[in-house]
């Protein structure tokens, strides 16, 4: 089985999971590095190119002329409509879906700047939906642009004048790469499926799919499904700042999900709950709500920010 995998750290050690985890049922198989639109543009922000699905359009194409037979994708990263022809194989069992401050200097002196009303720090990161959160919270900061992978971005913090910048816990720590100075943003709502590894195949592939699925983790599939569901609800991709986290305790579904406008000032969310049984539908239920309590202004005014 050919594996395809863009060639960053962080991708490459997912592809091998998945590779160690087929060899564990006795599936050969191999790695095909191949690079994204999104590994080669490191320098326009991603809400700038168009970003949904620019980590993916090039695998999604070696899998249609059958150069590969799966490809493996950070979740939050696919889109939630899937191209014509490629449908999902696997989600493997979540990481840690939170962000994480990686700062600069002393904690105590950064604590002390955060807690003060005025403060001004400048933070950086790429994603709109932690400039969005983060703006809401600490209003007179400003967010730079960061762009790369991990390796790279890490670089950037040490060799610019920024306070600190943001990351996916997942990623860092997957790579054994989070440094002594950082902490988990609790306050802060991930991206859907942030966390998740998924696998996707060629739709025709059966025999792939019935390789692929000893690997699906039915939790994380379950909780992965009502996020996505929520952001496809509220119109998203990855350039919307929308954030969702659904979990499992015990029997019950908790779900969490919000969108902001773009400046961070506004905001609309929901929280639910939900027997197992019956959550299938929690994440439209959830988007649908948040779009008719104020949510369907900010998805307006976005779009119309966008164009």
């Amino acid at each position: 089985m050919l594996i395809g995998t863009r060639d960053s750290q962080l991708a490459v050690w997912q592809a091998t999971l998945v590779k160690d985890e087929l060899a564990k049922h006795n599936i050969e198989s191999e790695l095909v590095y191949i690079k994204s639109e999104g590994d080669i543009d490191l320098a326009t922000p991603l809400y700038e190119i168009g970003v949904q699905g620019i980590f993916t359009r090039t695998l999604d194409a070696a899998l249609l002329t059958n150069k590969i037979d799966i490809a493996v994708h950070s979740m939050k990263d696919v889109p939630t409509q899937l191209a014509k022809g490629i449908s999902q194989a696997a989600v493997l069992k979540r990481a840690s879906y939170k962000d994480i401050f990686v700062y600069k200097g002393e904690f105590s002196a950064l604590n002390s700047e955060l807690r003060t009303q005025n403060s001004k720090l400048v933070i950086a990161t790429s994603s709109i939906r932690r400039k969005a959160q983060w703006l809401h919270r600490y209003p007179n900061h400003t967010v730079e642009n960061l762009r790369g992978n991990v390796n790279t971005r890490l670089k950037k913090v040490k060799e610019n004048n920024w306070n600190g910048a943001i990351f996916a816990a997942a990623g860092l720590e997957r790579i054994h790469l989070r440094p002594e100075n950082s902490i988990e943003l609790d306050w802060m709502l991930p991206a859907p499926a942030q966390g998740a590894i998924m696998v996707v195949c060629r739709t025709n592939d059966e025999a792939t799919k019935e390789a692929c699925s000893k690997l699906n983790d039915e939790a994380t599939e379950l909780c992965t499904k009502i996020e996505r569901d929520f952001l496809r609800t509220l119109m998203g991709g990855c350039s919307t700042p929308i954030s969702a986290l659904a979990i499992v305790e015990g029997d019950t579904i908790y779900f969490k999900g919000n969108i902001f406008s773009l400046d961070g000032k506004y905001f609309a969310g929901t929280e639910k709950k939900a027997q197992i049984e019956n959550a299938s539908t929690l994440g439209v239920e959830s988007g649908n709500e948040v779009l008719a309590n104020g949510g369907n202004k900010i998805v307006e005014a976005i779009r119309y920010a966008t164009k």
